[in-house]
């Protein structure tokens, strides 16, 4: 798959400039430099996997996006506009950029329908019936309609994240990061995951993964970003990544991913 010019259902966000944005990001904690002069710019209805080894500064670099981590240097923007620091601007931002976990942050004491309306109805103001209808269509978008009147602990694994996508798509963002979203299921629950995220790329949503799941990123990805040590040091379309990586660094993981 080549870059993608961005699709019609992103033809709300400004023109002109990039729906996500990052120019001369640093991050420490402490002593130590997580994120180093990281410049990215992602077109409304691409979808960006970033990959690389541990600790190479991959979920920073997703978590900034939200504010869920705060920068030192450099500007982060979303559709043109910088990212605001506090109150009701950086509410707004999180709600415009939906966030997928590791682990799922459902409400344990919620049903299902309760944790995808929740947002929609205290934050956005939408009634209470409006935000079920809604809720409802996306469960059913994801595989898990049935399960609505449940608690989380009554779902699996790969049934809670199913939910957990559908939650942030109930804000309707115009951009969604999904910070490993398979790392904490078992195999068998991998695919059905990976089938809704791929389903929401076809559908022209905006996206930054970070991921290991390799078969995902060669499929799905429109640019691969390959970082190490806290830098990217690739970004690539992901038949070039995968087939002929550039430096020593990137040459190095993919033998030991694609060939354990």
């Amino acid at each position: 798959m080549t870059q993608t010019t961005p699709h019609p259902e992103e033809a709300g966000s400004r023109a002109g400039h990039p729906l996500v944005q990052l120019t001369g990001v640093q991050k420490h904690f402490g002593d130590l430099h997580v994120l180093k002069d990281i410049e990215l710019e992602v077109a409304a209805g691409e979808v960006v996997v970033v990959l690389g080894p541990s600790g190479s500064g991959k979920s920073t670099l997703c978590r900034t996006i939200n504010r869920l981590e705060t920068i030192d240097e450099g500007e982060i923007r979303v559709d043109g506009e910088l990212l605001p620091t506090s109150g009701a601007g950086l509410a707004k931002l999180r709600s415009e950029v939906g966030m997928v976990f590791q682990s799922f942050n459902l409400f344990a004491h919620k049903t299902v329908l309760q944790n995808i309306t929740v947002a929609p109805i205290k934050v956005k103001g939408i009634p209470r019936r409006d935000a079920e209808v809604t809720g409802m269509e996306l469960l059913e978008r994801v595989g898990v309609a049935d399960q609505a009147d449940k608690l989380p602990a009554q779902l699996s694994g790969g049934q809670q994240q199913r939910v957990a996508i559908a939650r942030s798509l109930a804000m309707s963002p115009k951009v969604m990061l999904f910070d490993e979203p398979t790392s904490a299921l078992d195999p068998e629950m991998i695919s059905e995951v990976i089938e809704v995220m791929t389903g929401l790329a076809k559908d022209g949503m905006t996206m930054i993964v970070v991921t290991h799941e390799m078969g995902f990123a060669r499929r799905t990805a429109d640019r691969v970003v390959f970082m190490d040590s806290g830098r990217i040091v690739e970004v690539r379309p992901p038949e070039e990544f995968f087939s002929s990586p550039q430096t020593d660094r990137a040459k190095d993981f993919l033998g030991k991913i694609l060939h354990n």
